[in-house]
């Protein structure tokens, strides 16, 4: 797409978005409606690929509790500013004026009632509005810096050659390469001297080593309730064994803060992750008390534990450390070893799935080089960075999306 109505036939503009995503549509309109020229370059053949297929295809769109809790940086104060100055509720604002249905899940979840497209619409429509230009399906051959301060950068493409005062990197980051993810963005910060925190795959499924999965690999599609613990972050929700170790939304949510480990400087306001994953098997009531009311039952230990959990999983739990006999052979110290078991399953995951089952990337440009309010660069007028592609990762839960907009927001109002 060319993309009419409004298609690329100047070579200059006051803004250059490279991105079509939810950040780099946010920006674009925001830039084009204060009457700036934009343009907006992106590789893709269909706009918006990633909010189409999030959420199922209904995209979580936001949450109504956003916080910097939700966000994980080694600077982790930088996003306080962009988020409490584009906020959950402006979003809704807008996508109310738009006529899109939405509702509301658990743990302040939003989603449309019908289909991610809508945003997407919502978007271009938004870009629209403020004449926005298009090259679509477009390759960026390279960027390099003007001489004069109307076009401070000159970038070469398959559309040919352009120029602009303001360039926004809205690429995101490395997470499902099949829809065209690529390291473009960091390459750009690093060719301009801007430092690039080393980017993991995050909110992604764990592997665990041959010898656990041996126990508990032929449980695959099996999900029950959980907390789990790593570093600072600490998460209840389903727990799902796969064939090649653990997902589900509490392991998605805590598989940040175990890619963090060894993140340095401090991880969403919190320390730094550990290379375990701490699992409370008992998270709505006192495992202690509801042992001490079956000590006396003849009953295995796996079957007392299955009207709590998943049998299966009980009993495996419990063959693997030797426990499975009757609950009233057990003394009273063994008892407080199986409370302080269930409630502290120690588990060392030896992997991720990777890029290609991660929904977002952990790291990004550095954002003790940007600039908090506007998202520019500290030391190169005119270049900014917003969205995924920056160090800056939220939560499950629709804080991803919010980060796109607040950032996009703060740098459309700037560029």
């Amino acid at each position: 797409m060319s993309a009419s109505p409004h298609s690329a036939s100047s070579r200059h503009f006051d803004v250059i978005v490279i991105g079509g995503g939810a950040a780099g549509m946010m920006c674009a309109a925001g830039a084009g409606q204060r009457g700036r020229r934009v343009l907006v370059i992106d590789h893709a053949t269909k706009l918006a690929e990633k909010i189409r297929i999030s959420g199922g295809g209904r995209c979580n769109f936001t949450n109504l509790e956003v916080g910097i809790g939700n966000y994980l940086s080694r600077n982790p104060q930088f996003c306080r500013s962009a988020l409490s100055r584009y906020t959950p509720g402006h979003f809704i604002e807008l996508v109310n004026r738009h006529g899109i249905a939405w509702h509301e899940r658990e743990h302040g979840q939003l989603f449309c009632d019908d289909s991610a497209q809508d945003i997407i619409d919502m978007l271009r429509a938004e870009c629209d509005d403020g004449n926005v230009s298009w090259a679509m399906p477009c390759k960026l051959d390279g960027v390099e810096r003007g001489d004069t301060d109307e076009a401070r950068f000159l970038l070469a493409t398959s559309h040919g050659q352009f120029s602009c005062q303001s360039l926004v990197v809205a690429t995101g980051g490395l997470a499902i390469p099949k829809i065209g993810a690529s390291p473009l963005g960091y390459k750009i910060a690093e060719q301009f001297g801007l430092p690039v925190v080393a980017p993991k795959p995050a909110l992604v499924p764990l592997t665990l080593p041959p010898d656990e999965l041996a126990i508990y690999k032929e449980l695959a599609g099996m999900a029950f309730d959980a907390v789990a613990e790593c570093g600072a972050g600490r998460f209840r929700e389903n727990l799902l064994f796969t064939h090649r170790g653990l997902s589900g939304p509490v392991i998605l949510q805590v598989s940040s803060y175990w890619q963090a480990r060894d993140y340095g400087g401090g991880v969403g306001g919190g320390d730094d992750g550990g290379s375990q994953i701490t699992i409370n098997l008992f998270p709505a009531e006192d495992v202690r008390q509801w042992l001490a009311e079956h000590a006396r039952s003849k009953a295995l230990l796996g079957n007392l534990l299955a009207e709590r959990l998943p049998r299966r999983f009980a009993h495996a739990w419990c063959d693997e450390r030797g426990w499975n006999r009757p609950a009233n052979q057990f003394n009273g110290k063994e008892l407080d070893a199986i409370a302080s078991a269930l409630q502290g399953w120690q588990i060392s995951p030896d992997g991720t799935l990777g890029y290609a089952k991660a929904e977002v990337t952990l790291g990004g440009v550095d954002t003790r080089a940007l600039s908090s309010k506007t998202m520019e660069a500290r030391e190169v007028p005119g270049l900014y960075f917003i969205g995924e592609v920056m160090d800056v990762t939220g939560h499950l839960g629709g804080y991803n999306f919010q980060w796109a907009w607040a950032s996009g927001h703060a740098a459309g109002l700037a560029a």
